[in-house]
């Protein structure tokens, strides 16, 4: 096994708390199956779902740092080259508007896919204060 299919595995056993809200409240049953922690290229990614094509990246503070952005750019590009969408959440916004980004993750299949089954029976994830 290599260094990146070993790190991919820690990581998966080692998910952030938004990684962990993601993956268990919506990602882990959505009709469109996604695989977390996956090794693409040279690089793991946090979701990706291989029908659509789409690659979805919780970032931390420091990916808004000026290294981050950029290592994040090159990052995107390559990903971009083998025709991968990438979205990209800060961990907070998972947190404060997870109805949101559900909802955009939704809409980027939608695209990408065509029409899908709906969510839970058309219901999106309750927001922090209980309601969707």
């Amino acid at each position: 096994m290599d260094s990146l299919t070993r790190n991919a595995r820690a990581l998966r056993r080692d998910m952030t708390a938004a990684e962990r809200h993601l993956w268990y409240d919506f990602l882990r049953t959505h009709p469109c199956r996604f695989q977390r922690q996956k090794p693409i290229d040279r690089y793991i990614v946090d979701f990706y779902c291989p029908r659509a094509r789409l690659v979805i990246e919780l970032d931390g503070g420091q990916h808004y740092a000026e290294a981050g952005r950029s290592q994040d750019a090159e990052r995107d590009a390559v990903l971009g080259a083998y025709g991968l969408r990438v979205l990209r959440f800060s961990n907070a916004e998972v947190w404060k508007d997870f109805p949101g980004v559900c909802r955009r993750i939704e809409l980027e299949l939608q695209r990408r896919c065509g029409a899908l089954p709906p969510f839970r029976k058309g219901r999106w994830p309750a927001g922090p204060e209980g309601s969707s």
